[in-house]
């Protein structure tokens, strides 16, 4: 058995959209300010904008297993888009959107993957709650790490997952 988990997240943020767009597309920077990041290694450059560069990262959440993976750049649409295919610990797609609404800066994250670890799959129908939350977790100490480097605010955060056996 397989599982599938989908996850939106969404952080409303008091800075410039150049600034924040340019955080997230550093991602060698990310293990200074996002506390869940242990590690991120650049393997392949791609071309000129970034696409087909391959980053390999290590994560830790707030319960005791880390992922690696290694995520390569599909689309990159400068201060809109940042999407990649990920291969390792966790298999599929990542997807960065970035726009101004109501004078914030709005990045939502969809994060479509399936672990590619067995004990995972095996506890998963139990324990996808617990997943769920270490996610929301590592993602909510990225806006927190984005607000501090930014000397911003986040006025609001969102999240939401579904998980599928399969």
């Amino acid at each position: 058995m397989t599982t599938e988990f989908k996850f939106v997240t969404e952080w409303r943020i008091d800075a410039p959209l150049t600034e924040v767009c340019d955080a997230v597309s550093h991602c060698l920077d990310w293990p200074m300010w996002w506390k869940g990041v242990e590690a991120v290694e650049k393997l392949e450059s791609g071309d000129a904008n970034g696409i087909g560069s391959v980053h390999r990262f290590t994560w830790k959440g707030r319960i005791p297993y880390r992922f690696t993976f290694d995520l390569r750049v599909t689309g990159w649409i400068p201060l809109t888009l940042l999407e990649g295919q990920a291969q390792g610990d966790i298999v599929g797609t990542g997807r960065w959107n970035f726009f101004r609404e109501n004078e914030l800066t709005v990045v939502r994250y969809h994060w479509h993957v399936y672990p590619n670890r067995r004990w995972i799959n095996l506890i998963a129908p139990i324990a996808s709650p617990l997943f769920q939350w270490n996610h929301h977790q590592v993602m909510r100490q990225g806006a927190e790490g984005m607000a501090r480097l930014l000397n911003a605010r986040i006025k609001s955060f969102h999240a939401a997952a579904e998980t599928t056996q399969r």
